[in-house]
């Protein structure tokens, strides 16, 4: 029998999930490590108006976050990677076993290409000798026609300088890992001076593909905390279509590792891992912390990652308009969403001014119906205060 919840359970349900509703769940590094390890990856983002993508994820779950934590976890600790999966991500360097197929994928489609399976082996020489190299350093010159297997699809072709395409190739293969970026540089190594024998060595615990795609559609469910039967961006990176998503749904339920719940109002079931059984108990018996606290989320938040979901849970709106001409946008470059409570209650487009350590509002929205009581009003000034600090900002202007 499946269980009815309402959407203001489903509300409840994925935030308590998410860390994002009561008190804090997740704190300092290790509560940062946590929760990438609950949501199985985060999206990395380049730009930085107001703290990167992975970073502003972390802040708005883990107290006390700070954006050398995420850095550490990587580039130190390496208890973390860099690497493909919905989109570039960042990931648990335990999942590494799992992705071992899109590897060899990678190995075998480079293979095909004249002349790179030679330029791979005189880079690894090269970097064996001399260390970490970004594409600038990397003594190769020149462009090449090249496969970039970093895109799930593998449909894509491109003509490009050759130190950055073998880099890039030996990357994807496994064979280097990222040693620390300078900015949006990336620099690489080899990936067995840093990550651990065993984890290199480690079989894939998906026997087939057929497992691999089971194991990553269970590990996007869980990363957003409830989804439905439905074509989501939620797993954009997958090739999985509408019968192949219904199949290994049904198939991972009569397994027990996840449960349906149907949700007034929405016409497909939803489902989420077994293991947030006694959470699912506690949202509908009331047992759930509801106290408020402000957040403001990345653009690329798992909460958003399947913005039609919600649309219908939340009746909430978001459009990420980086790429949006400036005379089309309703917002701003890099509008962030504000959660309150169980409710997202409007937009904020901030910028960090380093040099004068000032965080700048540029723009401040409010959604129809929220009144500017003085709670809403004391809850933004703490949390502007937060976000100042962790963009390393002293004071908050307009």
């Amino acid at each position: 029998m499946t269980v009815t919840i309402t959407r203001q359970q489903a509300r409840e349900f994925i935030l308590a999930k998410q860390g994002l509703l009561g008190a804090y769940r997740f704190r300092g590094k290790e509560g940062a490590y946590a929760y990438v390890r609950q949501a199985g990856c985060i999206q990395y983002d380049p730009v930085d108006v107001c703290g990167k993508n992975a970073e502003l994820t972390l802040q708005s779950r883990v107290r006390g976050f700070r954006k050398e934590m995420l850095s550490e976890l990587l580039y130190q600790d390496r208890r973390l990677v860099d690497y493909a999966d919905k989109e570039l991500s960042i990931w648990p360097a335990e999942d590494w076993p799992y992705f071992s197929s899109y590897r060899e994928r990678s190995r075998r489609l480079g293979e095909s290409f004249e002349g790179i399976p030679e330029l791979c082996e005189e880079a690894l020489s090269y970097i064996a000798e001399n260390g970490p190299v970004c594409s600038d350093t990397l003594p190769m010159e020149g462009e090449i026609f090249w496969h970039s297997s970093m895109h799930w699809s593998g449909n894509w072709h491109k003509k490009s300088p050759v130190a950055r395409s073998v880099l890039e190739q030996l990357y994807t293969d496994g064979e280097l890992v990222i040693h620390h970026k300078n900015s949006s540089r990336k620099y690489y190594d080899l990936a067995g001076k840093y990550l651990p024998a065993e984890i290199l060595a480690a079989e894939n615990p998906c026997r087939t593909p057929e497992e691999f795609l089971a194991w990553r559609v269970c590990r996007r469910t869980g990363a957003v905390g409830l989804l439905w039967d439905k074509n989501s961006t939620a797993f954009l990176g997958i090739p999985l279509k509408a019968e192949q998503r219904k199949e290994i749904l049904a198939e991972l339920t009569a397994t027990g590792k996840v449960r349906q719940v149907a949700v007034e109002g929405i016409r497909q079931i939803c489902f989420y891992l077994a293991e947030d059984d006694a959470l699912m108990e506690d949202v509908i018996a009331g047992r759930v912390d509801r106290s408020p606290r402000m957040s403001f989320l990345a653009p690329l938040d798992p909460l958003l990652w399947d913005k039609s979901f919600v649309q219908a849970l939340w009746d909430f709106r978001y459009s990420w308009e980086i790429y949006t001409p400036a005379s089309k946008r309703l917002y701003g470059y890099y509008t962030l969403p504000i959660l309150f409570g169980d409710r997202f209650v409007g937009r904020i487009d901030t910028v960090a001014d380093r040099k004068n350590r000032v965080l700048t509002v540029k723009g401040l929205w409010w959604e129809p119906g929220v009144r500017e009581t003085a709670r809403l009003t004391a809850a933004l000034e703490k949390t502007l205060g937060r976000f100042a600090e962790f963009n390393n900002c002293d004071s908050v202007g307009c």
